[in-house]
């Protein structure tokens, strides 16, 4: 009797921990929001010679900048920067508004600028919550030379 109570707890056991449910509840967050830059790196690389990566730290002013893209793929870009009074901020340019198409399978995305008619072409790197790494590709004279333009943007809640 006490090896088929054995037996029985061991048989309980066993379906009790070898049957559990995976847990697979990936969140994915969306691109849609207003997203405030932090810094940039730009990196540059040479056929045959070793890419070269200048960060860009962001002032206090420049961190007044937006993007923001909208969930009918339009959005819109603000920039800020210093004044030439010290100590204040000022819009650089008017807003550039742009269209864009996000494939999350493949965490690309194409911005078109209204005006132009190239798209920038980019990719997502990071993409959660709070923070979005987005690099953009750039176009060079040189077809020997490639830059990415890579943005650090911290989510702003509405």
């Amino acid at each position: 009797m006490k090896k088929l109570a054995l037996l029985f707890a061991g048989l309980s056991l066993f379906i009790a921990t070898g049957c559990n449910k995976d847990d697979d509840t990936t969140v994915e967050y969306p691109l849609v929001g207003v997203w405030q830059p932090l810094k940039e790196v730009v990196t540059t690389i040479e056929t045959g010679e070793q890419p070269v990566s200048d960060l860009i730290t962001y002032s206090d002013c420049q961190k007044q900048s937006r993007w923001t893209f909208n969930p009918e793929a339009t959005g819109k870009r603000t920039e800020w920067g210093d004044s030439a009074t010290p100590g204040q901020c000022a819009a650089l340019s008017p807003d550039r508004t742009f269209t864009y198409n996000y494939d999350k399978s493949g965490k690309t995305v194409q911005i078109k600028y209204q005006g132009t008619v190239e798209p920038s072409n980019g990719s997502i790197t990071t993409l959660n919550e709070t923070t979005l790494n987005l690099a953009i590709r750039e176009n060079t004279a040189d077809p020997d030379v490639y830059k990415t333009r890579t943005y650090t943007f911290k989510r702003i809640p509405q």
